[in-house]
């Protein structure tokens, strides 16, 4: 049983969910006070080394989700499993937990190695996946802000994908898919927040993507965005330490072998 039963159907949310989700959360990141005392980037250096304003990354998120919702409409009416007296049958709890879990890993794999040829192919690079890089402070908002190329194959597809190898539901999916969403957004926040569960449980974090954003890490800490298993597995792998500034907040600063 779940809030939406009743209401509207578990693909619709699945679609939707994870848009409206990533709005409120965003958003919220984005309507508190400037909590100077926890950025990892201050004002100055955001306003300064951004290459993009927020209303072109706000317009170049909601391109990519409109093609994220589509795809997620067809991914789900294509896999839509009913039974004759039209209710989809749910897996127990463990399942669906197992199902999230192996969700989280094909995603990783994919995400890291298609993030990574983009970062190793410069004609991808240049024209493609740099978009993402003009954020070289990263924020909530921009989380999602891609090339639309990008987006689909990166996040969409990945998406998809991860669903149709844990053989999840579309209820399981809207759980999954939210989760994933938060977590990616909270990777971009720029902030680096007092007992942010992310951070506890979480080696792959805000700080550990920060460094990737850095000009001097972009060739490392490739994986996203949940665990940091294939960044240590192929060696592109590097540690951070967080120092305080003096003025106030931290630096996440790359650590040498």
């Amino acid at each position: 049983m779940v809030f939406w039963e009743g209401y509207v159907s578990d693909e619709v949310m699945g679609t939707f969910a994870p848009i409206v989700v990533y709005w409120l959360y965003a958003g919220f990141y984005q309507l508190l006070p400037p909590m100077d005392k926890y950025r990892l980037h201050t004002r100055k250096e955001e306003n300064a080394k951004n290459l993009v304003p927020l209303a072109s990354v706000v317009k170049g998120v909601l391109v990519q989700q409109f093609f994220q919702a589509t795809v997620a409409h067809l991914l789900f009416l294509s896999t839509c499993k009913v039974t004759t007296s039209e209710t989809v049958v749910q897996p127990s709890i463990p399942i669906q937990i197992v199902q999230i879990i192996i969700a989280m890993l094909v995603m990783d794999t994919w995400q890291y190695f298609v993030h990574r040829y983009m970062h190793q192919n410069k004609f991808l690079y240049r024209h493609i996946h740099s978009q993402h890089h003009r954020l070289v402070v990263p924020y909530a908002i921009g989380a999602l802000y891609n090339h639309p190329l990008e987006g689909l194959l990166l996040d969409t597809f990945g998406g998809a994908l991860s669903f149709l190898v844990a053989g999840m539901t579309a209820r399981t999916a809207v759980i999954f898919f939210c989760f994933a969403v938060v977590k990616t957004v909270d990777d971009h926040c720029g902030l680096w927040l007092p007992g942010n569960i992310f951070h506890l449980f979480f080696q792959n974090n805000t700080a550990y993507h920060d460094i990737h954003h850095q000009l001097q890490g972009t060739k490392f800490n490739y994986s996203q965005p949940f665990f940091s298993i294939w960044d240590k597995l192929l060696g592109t792998y590097r540690p951070y330490r967080l120092v305080k500034r003096p003025e106030g907040g931290f630096e996440a600063r790359l650590m040498k072998d």
